[in-house]
């Protein structure tokens, strides 16, 4: 199939670009106007009892949320002083009422929570037009310079929820740029190195350019069925660019390889398609399939980053089994012009038979014992850490220091007593509010919580608020609720209990019933396709139990850097003392589906070997000798690629680029460099085994990268672990 797909894009290989031309021309017309159709948000858990309970009273009594805090300070006047007061309601009656619904301040609530503990500032809270985020953030925009224009003598920072929001898109937008503009110019001159040529070296970039444009329209036409989370460009990014430069370079290599052994450019694109192409193709499947895990999750963030990475890792498929082959047809030898006449032709991806890669194999399999051994036990210590993980949400500290709307929340947070703190928002149905009485009482009684009140009443809903002195993200936080929401109502009512700390509180159960189908999906699914590919259960087994090991030391490591604070002072971040609940379930899908990448390059060639030689230590040597500067090379500019997001103000998003960097880099030398030869020398001819029946399903339709009965021994010795 994949070699009659080569043959297929030489002949029409004009065609090909010339579609290809089109779909780029639409897409930069079309694709790239997704920036301005995702949306803000979506780390809640949608039909949980809080996020009911917020609708609730939101479409009965009331919005409760507070879009914008603006936050006043004068060093010379006090909020008693009338000059004060006429300053900050001067200001505030200068916002259209069309665009600002209601506006609370100390001197129209006398709550003493509006006073800063100095008494030089104060703060106002403004509840905005629209019906969801989107369009909160759009009334945003168009106050958004008067709110922040200060009175004469005033001191002005604005915060809020919308105002978090803005600033989120804001760096998510400044962080991409920021990335490209450090990762290209590096990825580019390793690219020369790698390839010793201009030419070859320009063309992962071009499949990469093809896979961040092909997301982008994917995930626009995505938009206008459901929501998207801006956050999604951050991973069409990293992966979309990423993989695509591994699957160019994957291509690229072989078909150099192919034109050196003398063959005529057609016959080289065919077998490259045949061999190579089929290894993108399933690694691009595993990968994929990994990623798209995560729409099992209901969770807005994490199926908007199943959309973009699934998108962009089909994009970087697709483009890599047809653009990139149809180039190929038209450059021919042409290929390798424009060499660097210091680099070595290949850029140190030779063809030597017996070369380093080829010494590393044979020294490890010398004594496979000591480096499974050490090595495992070594992966499983740093996965440690981890199992002290604590989990949590996003808050103001996801922003960078000095951030307008994480100051505010700060500055609330340690001046204003009790401003700071989180509310449970209650939605209770009773036939009236008085009923209600006993029952408010009783919440008052509840340990930590500091007052309890009735906010409002209508159609049978009353909004009943409790407040408590712990922010939302403190453990405490999460007694109260379970506490309030253990509380008996009285009967004929009926209560669902929400806010930010109830939010996360259902989140994590969320995420804890749903990661086990995840972790099965991913496994299964991945399972069959290494069997589909390789013809073995043994081997599929083995790589599993390799991405445990590897994932584990990533976990353990994002636990002492991010949740310790180690290191924060280099990568510029504020520790919070746990990890964003949906970065793990995040880098779990991202990098299982990575590291099975570079496990199909490995086996892929190793299994071409066997099919040649039927010697299973040869196979291994020789497998790692012609992928082990690939996959190295492969890793490294990954690297670059997600290592250049670890530059990120946004702290969720820098943690899923070290955790990226961390585990791309144990998994391509201890795991394939080392763990791999190893175990495999161990297994010998088990590697390859099956049960006999499946070993017949695979024997007649497995994919493999030799045709049946092409280039093959006959290896009768085989037949007793077949049968």
């Amino acid at each position: 199939m994949f070699e009659t797909l080569g043959r297929f894009t030489y002949r029409r290989r004009r065609l090909v670009l010339a579609l290809t031309g089109a779909f780029v021309i639409a897409a930069v017309a079309w694709g790239t106007g997704v920036f301005g159709s995702l949306a803000n948000g979506g780390f809640e858990a949608p039909d949980t009892e809080a996020y009911r309970a917020v609708r609730t009273i939101e479409q009965t009594v009331g919005r409760t949320g507070t879009d914008v805090i603006v936050l006043y300070r004068s060093d010379s006047q006090t909020v008693a002083d009338p000059a004060l007061r006429q300053a900050v309601e001067a200001h505030l009656s200068t916002l259209p009422a069309t665009e600002v619904l209601g506006t609370k301040t100390f001197w129209n609530t006398r709550s003493p929570a509006f006073v800063s503990k100095d008494q030089h500032s104060t703060y106002a809270v403004l509840t905005l037009a629209g019906a969801d985020p989107e369009e909160r953030l759009a009334t945003f925009h168009k106050i958004a310079d008067q709110v922040r224009s200060a009175p004469a003598g005033l001191d002005v920072k604005v915060g809020g929820e919308v105002a978090v929001f803005d600033e989120v898109n804001t760096q998510t937008e400044h962080d991409i740029v920021q990335a490209e503009t450090i990762s290209l110019p590096i990825v580019l001159i390793l690219l020369v190195v790698v390839f010793g040529g201009l030419v070859a070296a320009s063309l992962p970039l071009f499949v990469g350019g093809l896979a961040i444009l092909g997301a982008f329209v994917v995930l626009r036409a995505l938009t206008t069925f459901t929501d998207v989370s801006v956050f999604s460009i951050n991973i069409v990014t990293m992966i979309g660019l990423g993989l695509a430069i591994d699957y160019a370079l994957f291509i690229v290599t072989r078909f150099r390889e192919q034109l050196a052994l003398g063959n005529d450019v057609e016959t080289a694109l065919s077998v490259t398609m045949r061999t190579a192409g089929r290894t993108v193709a399933f690694s691009g499947v595993t990968v994929g399939v990994a990623i798209s895990s995560l729409v099992l999750f209901p969770v807005m963030f994490l199926r908007s980053m199943a959309y973009g990475g699934a998108a962009a890792v089909l994009v970087a498929m697709i483009a890599a089994l047809t653009a990139l082959p149809a180039l190929l047809a038209v450059l021919g030898h042409r290929v390798n012009s424009l060499r660097i006449p210091f680099l070595k032709r290949g850029g140190g991806l030779g063809s030597s038979e017996h070369g380093g890669w080829y010494k590393l194999a044979h020294s490890v399999m010398r004594r496979p014992i000591r480096y499974v051994v050490v090595l495992v036990p070594l992966l499983l210590v740093l996965g440690i850490p981890f199992l002290q993980a604590q989990l949590g949400g996003v808050d103001h500290r996801a922003l960078p220091a000095g951030a307008d709307s994480r100051t505010v929340t700060e500055v609330l947070q340690s001046d204003f007593a009790g401003a700071g703190g989180s509310d449970v928002l209650i939605a209770a149905q009773a036939s009236s509010a008085d009923v209600l009485a006993p029952y408010i009482a009783e919440l008052q009684q509840v340990k930590d919580v500091t007052g309890v009140q009735l906010a409002g009443f209508k159609d049978g809903i009353a909004s009943v608020v409790v407040h408590t002195h712990y922010t939302s993200q403190e453990l405490p936080a999460r007694d109260v609720v379970t506490a309030v929401r253990a509380v008996e109502p009285p009967p004929g009512v009926s209560i669902e209990a929400g806010g930010d700390t109830a939010a996360l509180v259902d989140l994590l159960h969320v995420l804890g019933e749903r990661a086990p189908w995840m972790a099965g999906f991913i496994v299964l699914v991945t399972f069959v396709l290494l069997f589909v590919a390789f013809g073995s259960v043994v081997l599929p087994a083995k790589a599993l139990l390799m991405n445990v090991l590897s994932l584990s030391a990533s976990f353990g490591a994002m636990v002492w850097i991010f949740q310790d604070g180690n290191l924060s002072g280099l990568l510029d971040f504020t520790p919070a003392g746990f990890l964003d609940a949906t970065n793990p379930v995040l880098l779990f899908a991202v990098l299982f589906g990575l590291s099975m990448d570079y496990e199909v390059f490995l086996l892929s060639r190793i299994r071409e070997e066997y099919d040649r030689t039927g010697d299973n230590s040869q196979a291994v040597a020789l497998g790692l000798q012609r992928t082990g500067g690939i996959i190295t090379s492969a890793a490294l500019l990954l690297i670059i690629v997600v290592g250049a997001f670890a530059t990120s103000g946004i702290v969720f998003v820098k943690m899923i680029g070290i955790g990226l960097v961390i585990a791309i880099a144990i998994d391509a030398t201890v795991v394939r460099a080392l763990l791999v030869p190893a175990t495999m020398r161990l297994l010998g001819r088990a590697n390859w085994w099956a049960p006999a029946p499946l070993a017949r399903w695979w024997q007649q339709h497995g994919f493999r990268e030799t045709e049946p009965g092409v280039d093959e021994p006959d290896r009768t010795d085989q037949v007793s672990l077949t049968t």
